[in-house]
């Protein structure tokens, strides 16, 4: 996501920097290029030109004539612009005095609804919450059924029935009072395309059980056509927020750059992944750095303090720095580095990563081999490499269902860096403290 964006954007500051000082004719070809890679995002036209003009107004007051670092300054004008176009500040939700706060899921079939219903469900649970889904979409085929299992993987119980959906909903409530409850979410039907059915099916159950916050999900992959989708349910629904699916997909941008601008409504959370937790809340102000290169450092930290024990990081640390870090201490590591999601999200969220790093295709099933392949290992083994001899090496390779040169390729790069963190953690004073550069554990990433 965002990808093309990035690359356009990087280019164009790259050679912004090159130059000295900027008047006006050379601001505004700098906001030509921005424009025409706005456009390319599939942006919304008008979304666009409101941009340009807010980037310009700022550009010309900074007086960027007199400025002697005016590829930062415009670098910091286009940062702020993006962010209020994506929302200004993330949706701050507060809970209803007289439980349950209930929420309704809108959208098209096809969008994500259901499983973004899930995915907020464990959202609500990790803020302290006991949510209760209800199954109102009555018309797909297994659409509560796929709730119930979703409902299942996140803890979280499902209510539904084979009535009507405005029935569902509001005995869903209920439901939700009579079990002690204090988030209720509520799933609806989609369809193929915006009709009257749907709205008014929709705007039946909103009086029905008069929701706190109503939702929109929204798939990324479909462009300015989202946008028309949002402008259509907010008619009818009066939205609170947006939620975008499949922003890990290969789309370029343009719904979560326009959907606040066209709607007024901000993007409250997004899916980021296939998986139960690739959910996150929405924060503008981070999506607008990594747009811009500048990575995600604070979202990162905070899947790194959600993923990671304690205990077990410090007392890895203390290992690696006395050289005493083992297989089975990185085996241990690599395990919560999975609780974190993709690969590819984690490195987009780095700061200073080359763009070729970033768009190389890094599958996540090469960190399965590397667990086979350990997991292959006898707990001596894994604690002492050196004792894995030639006949030991194929066992591993066999039990794992890689080849002896994968184990080979394994157990020499650890051996490298078990070496290095020696001379970290023991070697002479000149050493000591200075973090020398470690080599890259290349493990076929």
């Amino acid at each position: 996501m965002f990808d093309a964006l990035s690359d356009r954007f990087e280019g164009i500051f790259k050679r912004l920097r090159g130059r000295g000082r900027l008047g006006e004719a050379e601001i505004d070809e700098v906001l030509r290029e921005i424009r025409v890679a706005l456009l390319e995002a599939d942006v919304n036209v008008r979304v666009a030109r409101t941009l340009i003009g807010r980037i310009k107004e700022q550009c010309l007051a900074a007086d960027l004539a007199k400025s002697l670092t005016p590829a930062q300054q415009v670098i910091k004008i286009v940062h702020d612009a993006l962010v209020d176009a994506l929302g200004g500040a993330n949706l701050k939700i507060t809970y209803a005095s007289k439980p349950p706060t209930v929420v309704l899921m809108a959208g098209l079939q096809g969008s994500g609804k259901t499983t973004a219903s899930a995915k907020l469900a464990r959202w609500f649970k990790q803020q302290g919450r006991h949510p209760l889904l209800v199954g109102a979409d009555l018309q797909r085929p297994a659409a509560v059924e796929q709730l119930r299992v979703l409902g299942k993987q996140v803890d979280v119980p499902v209510f539904s029935e084979p009535s009507s959906a405005v029935d569902v909903a509001g005995k869903g409530l209920d439901e939700a009072r009579r079990l002690g409850r204090d988030v209720l979410i509520v799933d609806t039907a989609g369809r193929l395309h915006i009709d009257a059915e749907l709205m008014d099916e929709v705007r039946r159950i909103s009086e029905s059980i008069r929701p706190d916050y109503t939702f929109l999900v929204v798939d990324a992959m479909t462009g300015q056509d989202a946008v028309n989708v949002a402008e259509s349910f907010n008619e009818t629904l009066s939205l609170d927020g947006v939620i975008l699916s499949k922003l890990d997909g290969d789309a370029r941008g343009g719904a979560a750059l326009s959907v606040k601008e066209v709607v007024g409504k901000p993007i409250a959370f997004a899916s980021v992944g296939e998986k139960i937790a690739d959910f996150e809340a929405f924060h503008p102000e981070r999506m607008a750095s990594r747009i811009l290169g500048m990575g995600d450092v604070l979202t990162l930290i905070e899947k790194a303090e959600e993923a990671f024990d304690q205990e077990e990081a410090e007392q890895a640390a203390a290992k690696l720095a006395k050289g005493q870090f083992t297989l089975e201490d990185f085996l241990a590591q690599m395990q919560q580095i999975k609780k974190m999601g993709p690969l590819q999200n984690i490195i987009g969220m780095l700061p200073g990563i080359p763009k070729e790093l970033k768009k190389a295709e890094i599958d996540d099933r090469e960190l399965a081999r590397v667990e086979a392949i350990i997991r292959s290992m006898t707990p001596q083994e894994r604690r002492d490499p050196s004792t894995i001899n030639g006949s030991r090496r194929l066992r591993i390779a066999n039990g794992s269902g890689m080849q002896t040169s994968d184990v080979n390729q394994l157990l020499k790069q650890f051996k490298e860096v078990s070496k290095m963190m020696k001379m970290f953690g023991k070697g002479p004073k000149g050493m000591r403290g200075k973090g020398p550069q470690l080599p890259s554990m290349d493990l076929g990433i």
